[in-house]
């Protein structure tokens, strides 16, 4: 028998404005489940998890959580302003019986210290406590709205692998295709304000949709069929029947309205490139390049060659120098030593990823046309404005909307927009996808395919790399870059490990240090880190379960007769014995250097 669910949403309705933007939703949550909820931008999905979290109260439907079930919304923008650091703010997310070290650990994997005054984080820093914060009581219900963004690979790479052994049940929005494919059990579609939901994970949701929307575009040719055959009648026979069929007349006209409200699938993004001339053969030639700012090392000795049409993927965790290593390849930037060469007739066009060339005070008209007219020319063709704002999906009325009111992934469309106008033969993409929904990563993606120039493109997202890329160029650390034919997946399986995580690049820090002199009063204060705490705690209870585990294979080879029996079990029980032992040694010696090393410190 199904267990009752931990969260049930029915018949939400909400509207903003006048307009509804949720008609008619519903969301299930059932305990340990793992659901995904996908849609458009816009659609409402934030406001739906929101409802759900019961921070919004919706203007109609239910809302039951079961009583002393436990929830934690993960926001897109946290807010930690009235925290004096990052370990207090994920300790307030603490219950009475939950692990006090979880706080710390998670803090610790995430990058952070705990010491971190709110006031000094970036976006990405804030985002990695707020996880902290959510999963360290490891509630009941998680609800994460874009868990994955501002987060490097190595970051989503152990998020993914953490929430997979929570045991707290999940609703997630995000762009992040290889995320949710790697943990949705169930997908919740929320289309034109309702909801639609499939019990199969992600990977199905894309195939499961197009059935979907071909059932409905059948449905609505046959209501319009209908429609004509109604109108035959009414026009022809309805003065001989009138009083027998007034209710048929009423059937057609509410038809009508049927047909004329119907809602249609949201409209798609139209991308057309303005291509450029095409560049030399050669487009950058790097040789022996070396880039460093203080003792930290950037850029070692990296030779490259990009020729016309490659697409070259650029990975690495925050703060390893991609966006460096694009201005070194790209001219902006010089080298400390080495050479880079640009080859002929290149025109250039860069995709920021801080939108920092967005004036927000400039018109939404005004930024694609550069104030000058009211028409946009791509490809030598010319276009009106409006017409070319819809092809991205913003609407005649946001012409003259200002770019400081976009959301971030109006803003990251408009950018998208005004790049892609630009005539180019060369493209460099910093994190295109960021706040991008699905069907617009879909075309962004196809677009790149069918473009003749050459791509250079940084970003996080798995499963665009392997789209998109023909090569990856890997951060190796120390200012070493790596070459790797195929997308990330290729990289993964010729380097044998995604990205470098950043816990061994923290522990490198104090290489880098601006004061060495200050590394022995450091060293002095140094504490258990969370998982000596944890090892030094758990490790006897360890060691007493394998020597019970050796007292009973060595109970199987006290028997004399075993071997000329049962030569396989002897075997096995031999070869469990040998493991068991050497688990046992292991263990042994981990808890004794742990135990002097306490002595040692608390000494």
């Amino acid at each position: 028998m199904a267990l009752p669910p931990l969260l049930h949403l029915q018949d939400i309705a909400l509207t903003f404005g006048g307009t509804p933007l949720i008609e008619s939703a519903e969301l299930s949550v059932s305990p340990g489940e793992r659901a995904c909820l996908v849609g458009r931008n816009g659609s409402g999905k934030s406001t739906l998890l929101k409802i759900a979290a019961g921070l919004i109260e919706a203007d109609g439907g239910k809302r039951f959580v079961q009583p002393g079930a436990t929830v934690r919304y993960l926001a897109q923008e946290p807010d930690l302003s009235s925290y004096p650091d990052t370990l207090a703010y994920v300790e307030t997310g603490l219950g009475p019986g939950d692990d006090p070290y979880r706080a710390r650990y998670l803090l610790e994997q995430l990058g952070l210290t705990g010491e971190e005054r709110p006031a000094d984080l970036s976006g990405g820093e804030a985002r990695r406590a707020a996880l902290a914060h959510v999963l360290a009581p490891e509630p009941d219900i998680l609800l994460l709205d874009e868990p994955t963004n501002h987060l490097d690979l190595p970051a989503i790479e152990w998020l993914e692998s953490e929430l997979k052994s929570l045991r707290s049940a999940l609703v997630l929005i995000s762009h992040d295709r290889r995320f949710l494919e790697g943990l949705s059990q169930s997908t919740v579609w929320l289309d034109r304000g309702r909801t639609r939901r499939m019990d199969r994970g992600f990977a199905h949701f894309e195939e499961w949709r197009d059935q979907v929307l071909e059932q409905e575009e059948a449905e609505h040719h046959k209501l319009g069929r209908k429609l004509v055959a109604e109108a035959d009648w009414l026009r022809y026979g309805v003065t001989a029947r009138r009083k027998r069929n007034v209710r048929r007349l009423g059937n057609l006209h509410a038809m009508r309205q049927q047909y004329r409200d119907r809602k249609r699938a949201v409209g798609t993004v139209s991308m057309t490139l303005a291509e450029a001339e095409q560049s030399g053969t050669l487009v950058v030639e790097a040789e022996a390049v070396s880039k460093a700012y203080g003792d930290r090392s950037i850029v070692s000795n990296l030779s490259l060659r990009l020729m016309r049409g490659d697409r070259l993927g650029i990975v690495g965790p925050n703060g390893a120098g991609k966006t460096t290593l694009i201005n070194l390849l790209t001219g902006n930037l010089q080298p400390d030593s080495g050479r880079v060469r640009l080859g002929s007739n290149l025109q250039m066009v860069t995709l920021d990823q801080r939108r920092a060339s967005l004036d927000p005070d400039a018109t939404v008209a005004e930024t694609l046309t550069g104030g000058r007219g009211d028409s946009v020319t791509i490809g030598g063709q010319t276009k009106h404005v409006i017409g070319y704002m819809k092809d991205f999906l913003f609407s005649p009325e946001q012409a003259r909307t200002p770019v400081g009111v976009l959301s971030g992934g109006e803003r990251n469309r408009l950018m998208l927009a005004r790049a892609l106008a630009q005539p180019s033969n060369l493209l460099v993409l910093d994190e295109p996808t960021n706040d991008l929904d699905l069907e617009t990563l879909d075309l962004l993606q196809e677009m790149i395919t069918d473009y003749s120039g050459t791509v250079i493109l940084v970003s996080h997202d798995r499963d665009f790399l392997d789209r998109t890329v023909g090569s990856v160029l890997v951060s190796e650390g120390e200012g070493r870059w790596i070459e790797y034919a195929g997308g990330y997946s290729d990289m993964v399986a010729q380097r044998g490990q995604g990205v470098q995580a950043r816990a061994v690049e923290k522990e490198a820090k104090p290489k880098n240090a601006d004061k060495p002199a200050a590394a022995p009063a450091t060293q002095g204060k140094r504490k258990l880190g969370f998982n000596e705490q944890h090892d030094l705690k758990t490790l006897p209870k360890r060691m007493e379960e394998l020597e019970a585990k050796i007292a009973k294979v060595q109970e199987i080879l006290a028997d004399p007769e075993l071997y000329s029996r049962d030569p396989a079990r002897f075997q096995k029980a031999m070869d469990t014995l040998a493991q068991l032992q050497t688990d046992l040694h292991a263990a042994e010696e981990r808890w004794l250097e742990l135990e002097m090393l306490r002595e040692e410190l608390e000494g």
